[in-house]
């Protein structure tokens, strides 16, 4: 996967520079083409002779690299990689790559890459933790970076605990994964809905449920990585948009509607995984209520059912996939959504599945067809329950 790969490897001032040889001798040995950019830190764990030795090309660390003037082109380094990995990665770099700061070579080529960029962090176990470092790698990853977790296990310091540089060999196996990943979705637009909506009773209060949105936006994020165009209409949500997706966001179901209708017909598959909720108040007060009553009622009215309206406007070339979540008559109740409502498939979550349903980073999903076809999955994470998912529909799709 990884021959004929022009693979450029950032080392940072970390102890776990010494990793980097190993790294780029397996590099090598892939037969991958392999540059090197090293940080002014770097030096002091590591030697530049070795890391060229083995990449069989000068390494790189300044932007001036001699008397005479000549300098180190960033813009024509990130432009030449198919795959930058910064491999240690150190807390000092992360801070900046989040933020932008461009103080250095590699954080240079860092900013005019166009390719995928994968970091290992490397550091102590307290300060890998720390807030500031965890909002920082979260922020990178929200920018379409990948993050190789770092490790649990013995650390310089003497401690025990996460914070060790992935092992050479789980690096070298995530560029493959990247490098393998099928893009069977290419030139497939699809429309996925995400999060709550929530539905205003006064300038202050709303009805709304538990959905945090991470199942819709693994949706995205796996499509974009499998090679589709991705519209992303999210209620409200914590979580950044993914990188490379159109972004919408929306409050209520209303509006959820609205935005899905306008960019329904241009979709190939809409995956509905939005928790819109099912009323909706009929009078809003614009002023907060009172808390006077002993007993205060609301009328309620319902909300627009997204699925069955845009099942109404499916044409016969568009794929379109609900979700179903129950406690009870789980089966029955999904394959009576699958007909009600003009779905090709729709995806059962039960709350009666530990590690299923709101707020959790697993799922555990059984996905019908119209067809009668039903494929059961076990607990997985949502970033593999998204890749089962995207995998059925495309197998649905060449039926």
């Amino acid at each position: 996967m990884l021959r004929n790969k022009k693979i450029l490897v950032g080392v940072c001032g970390s102890i776990a520079a010494y990793k980097s040889a190993f790294l780029i001798r397996l590099l090598i040995k892939a037969e991958a083409e392999v540059k090197v950019v090293m940080t002014a830190s770097a030096s002091a764990f590591i030697s530049p002779l070795t890391l060229s030795t083995l990449s069989k090309n000068p390494v790189f660390s300044e932007f001036v690299k001699n008397e005479q003037g000549e300098w180190n082109n960033h813009v024509e380094l990130g432009l030449w990689a198919d795959a930058i990995i910064i491999a240690p990665t150190s807390a000092n770099t992360v801070g900046k790559l989040a933020n932008g700061i461009c103080d250095n070579l590699l954080c240079a080529v860092y900013l005019s890459s166009n390719c995928p960029v994968f970091l290992a962090p490397a550091m102590d176990l307290d300060m890998y933790k720390h807030p500031s470092t965890q909002l920082n790698l979260s922020k990178i990853k929200s920018f379409g970076n990948h993050i190789i977790e770092a490790e649990t296990g013995e650390l310089a310091s003497g401690l025990e605990g996460k914070g060790r540089m992935a092992e050479p060999e789980n690096i070298i196996t995530a560029l493959q994964q990247y490098f393998s990943i099928d893009k069977q979705l290419s030139g497939k637009k699809i429309l996925i809905t995400a999060g709550p909506t929530q539905e205003a009773i006064d300038p202050v209060r709303y009805i709304s449920n538990h959905s945090t949105g991470k199942m819709g936006y693994q949706l995205a994020e796996a499509a974009v990585e499998m090679g589709a165009e991705v519209t992303l209409v999210s209620g409200p949500s914590s979580l950044p948009p993914p990188f490379g997706v159109t972004f919408i966001r929306t409050t209520s179901a209303q509006e959820m509607y609205e935005a899905v209708e306008k960019t329904f017909h241009a979709a190939d598959i809409i995956i509905l995984s939005a928790a819109v909720a099912d009323y909706t108040p009929v009078v809003v007060s614009n002023k907060k209520i009172k808390k006077k009553e002993e007993q205060f009622s609301i009328e309620l009215t319902k909300t627009v059912d997204i699925a069955k309206e845009t099942g109404k406007l499916k044409s016969s070339h568009q794929i379109t996939v609900g979700f179903a979540l129950e406690t009870d008559h789980e089966l029955e109740n999904a394959q009576g959504k699958l007909i009600s409502k003009n779905l090709d498939l729709i995806v059962l979550n039960s709350l009666n599945d530990q590690g299923a349903g709101f707020g959790h980073d697993t799922n555990k999903i059984t996905i019908l067809d119209k067809n009668n076809k039903i494929s059961h999955f076990e607990l997985k994470s949502k970033k593999d329950v998204a890749t089962d998912i995207l995998e059925t529909i495309y197998l649905y799709s060449t039926i």
